[in-house]
């Protein structure tokens, strides 16, 4: 049977019965048979994917200015029928897609895993009879069961029970459960704290109140850092390459060369030039880092993410969950008629129901050292906390039959109930506010004999202790150039004592005063955005505080990162630069995220910032090194044909070079490195400049051993060919142990085994080549295969005395206002 789709307004406005006619339904559920049909018409319950086809993705990997240029060198070869050229450079495209594709996809998967490991289930009442189902397969019209604890799966009418008290915060920041009866709505992922109800489901997946806000988290549409540095290089190497091909091919045409010929070597040298395999290397390493993250219990979800985490220099964190335990502990009880403090917990415990498991009942029962003490009593009738009375009640019989009143709650009603003297009232009342003003919640507790009078008995403290790791957690941070700022919903007081104990600082900002009512919290600039940037910590925030103080501190030129966990949190999570779901989110919170962590506590995102910061250092180090070979072998092929008139290198040479260069460079994604102790970015000048220098000289050892070849080993054109072949392969793994680390190349952290092997496996492969060629090219000598493997070792090490030169001359740029001390420190410190 087809049904209309029915809003949570409109489903608001009918009764029970009208509605289960609307959706054509019944109190015993629907048919397994209509179940299904209603899954077909409406979809699963979960919010919608966009899914592209595998096929279309890899394709993806053939298009675009690159890919462009490839596809043409190789159709020229096979015009100019070099079917060797032809065959090496469809595998270098064709390593290329893969090796895009097959990281992308294990990405991919990693969130694919959590998503399946955070699947719900739902009791509902099918063909009759109650059954647990995954929550995916509810369509509107089921009967369901919703029981505390429970996340509410869809948006559902209450049919029957007393009452069902619901977490709605993470929709719509309300901090306190609301409490719902029959006839109510209560919204798809909201949670069920108190009570049991049977509902009708009456939205799933898109058109529910969850659904609906969920999708107003759109993609953002801005590149990333990541991205416009990979635009930024590739454009500095594309023209580079094309300024000196265009002279290439000029000077040959007025030198008599064949065009077409010329036209395939100049295209080839280019794509061997420019970074071909720049997108394919970084996000490798990007996907790399993120599968180690997730084993970390941080699960990545926009690659490019990896690289903004390594600069975040501001983290605002959630308190609850995240700085502490999200568990009531009781505190230290302070007595009045209680004859000691175990006397006034038992009392407290007498006024709770554990069966209950509400948060505040469980932390006075755990607080009680001889649990046998219970047993004195039996409890015969029990009233939960309600919003209006403020307190519980319990009636006892102890074993002689005596009957008994246990009460627990808000001190002032307790107080008030055993008429307290202005005196005692006073004294307690003082406790109160020095507790509150500590960060405890109070409760006082009374117990009262028969019908008797009520006994003020004392004031139960209750907090929620901080994580045991949070304080040297935010200690690193520090040590990493991480800021941490607390944002909760808690009171100003409770904020400052969990602040400072943790070393945060005390200057906690509510909210309301930051973001003044009436101004646009989208637009914060000027003195207000200061003031938040200098606050430790924000209280009294709402979900849509978030979003300001996120913006605010952006328009100060930080790199944010934002913690959040709701509906209403998506917004600031998308807006930050590194938005992060805490363990527990929403699935729109978690849509919106760039990452995800499935473990609770501040630790995994320190990690997580270290694991950037690696990941980022790898990237940085493939881009100079990326940059360095395309100016070593540019420069050096033009200048050389410009005055030698001889290709010093043929066509087949140049795409076996990018293939012995660009395949194993794939595990520079495994590369140990240092973390920097300060937030990372990408500094463009410092990049170019090194690479640029770095390239240069290679270009004259380049020049330097062609001479050597031509005049005193006196080589013939081929054999100087594989000369120069071999001596661009060996030194083009050489350069990369340069560019990897900004100390010496020979100091600590060492190269991965896996980059270290991979180096010298393809440099055996490139020297086995030159000697036994298989008639590709020209053989060279074992003792000419020696000269070279000599030579750049040697220059090696003046590589990277000019390396430190650089680095030590932009350091001093930057650093004017240093002492000469502090200067000499630093010059020295690469050495040691």
């Amino acid at each position: 049977m087809t049904i209309d789709l029915i809003s949570s307004e409109a489903a608001q406005q009918q009764s029970a019965a009208e509605l289960c006619a609307t959706l054509a339904t019944s109190p015993q559920g629907l048919s397994s048979e209509e179940a299904q049909s209603r899954l077909a018409q409406f979809g699963p319950n979960a919010l919608e994917e966009k899914k592209v086809n595998p096929l279309l993705k890899f394709l993806g990997y053939f298009w675009g200015p690159i890919p462009w240029m490839i596809e043409v060198a190789a159709i020229l070869s096979g015009v100019v029928q070099h079917w060797d050229d032809f065959t090496i450079i469809m595998i270098l495209l064709i390593f290329n897609a893969l090796v895009g594709f097959w990281q992308e996809y294990k990405a991919a998967n990693a969130l694919e895993a959590l998503k399946k490991e955070l699947a719900l289930n739902a009791r509902v009442l099918r063909d009759g009879k109650w059954q647990e189902i995954p929550s995916a397969q509810l369509v509107p019209g089921d009967i369901i069961r919703l029981r505390l604890g429970d996340i509410i799966p869809g948006d559902v009418k209450l049919m029957e029970g007393e009452f069902l008290s619901v977490d709605q915060s993470a929709l719509t920041g309300e901090s306190l459960p609301v409490s719902k009866k029959a006839g109510d709505i209560a919204y798809s992922g909201s949670v069920a704290k108190q009570g049991e109800m049977v509902a009708l489901v009456t939205g799933t997946g898109a058109n529910t109140f969850f659904g609906r806000t969920a999708k107003l988290v759109q993609e953002a549409g801005a590149a990333s850092h990541f991205q416009k540095a990979v635009l930024q290089i590739g454009d500095y190497l594309i023209y580079l390459s094309l300024g000196l091909v265009t002279v290439l091919i000029l000077v040959q045409l007025e030198r008599g060369d064949h065009l077409l010929t010329l036209i395939q070597f100049a295209l080839i040298l280019t794509v061997a030039s420019i970074p071909v395999a720049l997108p394919a290397v970084l996000s490798v390493t990007m996907a790399v880092g993120a599968l180690a993250l997730s084993k970390m219990k941080a699960i990545v979800t926009r690659l490019e993410s990896i690289e903004e985490m390594a600069g975040v220099d501001i983290l605002c964190s959630d308190k609850t969950g995240t700085l502490t335990l999200n568990q009531l502990t009781l505190g230290e009880p302070v007595t009045f008629a209680a004859q000691d403090k175990q006397e006034l917990v038992l009392w407290g415990s007498l006024a709770s129901k554990e069966e209950d498991r509400d948060p505040i009942d469980l932390a006075v029962l755990a607080g009680l050292a001889d649990k046998q003490a219970l047993a004195a009593y039996s409890q015969t009738q029990f009233r939960p906390f309600d919003p209006v009375g403020k307190r519980t009640e319990s009636t006892l019989e102890d074993g002689e039959n005596h009957t008994f009143k246990a009460t627990k709650g808000a001190p002032q009603v307790i107080m008030g109930l055993c008429h307290l003297d202005p005196e005692t009232s006073a004294q307690a009342q003082k406790v109160v506010d020095d507790l509150a003003a500590k960060g405890y919640r109070t409760l006082g507790v009374a117990r009262s004999a028969n019908t008797g009078p009520w006994q003020f008995l004392g004031i139960l403290p209750l907090f929620d202790p901080p994580r045991e790791d949070s304080q040297e957690t935010i200690a690193e941070a520090r040590r990493h150039g991480v800021q941490v700022k607390m944002v909760t919903g808690d009171n100003v007081a409770i904020a400052r004592e969990i602040s400072q104990h943790l070393g945060l600082g005390t200057n906690i900002k509510p909210a309301s005063q930051l973001l003044k009512e009436g101004a646009d919290i989208s637009k914060l600039e000027g003195a207000a955005a200061a003031a938040i940037e200098a606050a430790d910590g924000y209280a009294e925030v709402f979900p849509e505080h978030k979003y300001g103080i996120v913006r605010a501190l952006q328009s100060r030129g930080h790199i944010t990162g934002m913690t959040g966990d709701g509906v209403n949190d998506a917004p600031a999570i998308k807006q930050a630069d590194v938005g992060i779901a805490v363990s527990g989110a929403t699935d729109a919170a978690r849509a919106a995220a760039d990452l995800v962590l499935t473990a609770p506590g501040l630790s995994v995102i320190v990690k997580a910032v270290e694991e950037a910061r690696r990941i980022f250092e790898r990237m940085n180090s493939y881009a100079i090194y990326r940059i360095v070979e395309t100016i070593r072998i540019m420069f050096f092929v033009v200048l050389a044909m410009v005055f030698y008139n001889f290709y010093p290198i043929t066509a087949i040479m140049i795409i076996l070079l990018a293939l012995f260069n660009d395949a194993p460079i794939m595990a520079i994604a495994f590369d140990n490195t240092m973390v920097d102790p300060e937030p990372v970015k990408w500094n463009m000048r410092r990049v170019l400049t090194i690479s640029t220098v770095l390239g240069l000289i290679g270009v004259a050892e380049t020049f330097l051993i062609l001479i050597i070849a031509k005049n005193w080993l006196k080589f013939d054109i081929p054999e100087i060919q594989s000369f120069i072949f071999l001596k661009l392969a060996v030194a083009g793994h050489l350069t990369l142990f340069v560019a990897r680390t900004p100390r010496m190349f020979l100091r600590r952290p060492w190269p991965a085994p896996v980059l270290l092997w991979s180096a010298i496996v393809t440099k055996v492969l490139a020297t086995l080549f030159v000697v036994y060629p298989f008639g590709l090219i020209t053989p060279i000598s074992w003792e000419a295969v020696g000269i070279i493997w000599a030579y750049c070792l040697a220059w090696i090490f003046i590589e990277d005395l000019a390396k430190l030169a650089v680095l030590r001359h932009l350091e001093m740029r930057g650093q004017r206002h240093l002492t000469f001390l502090q200067l000499a420190k630093r010059w020295l410190d690469p050495y040691r």
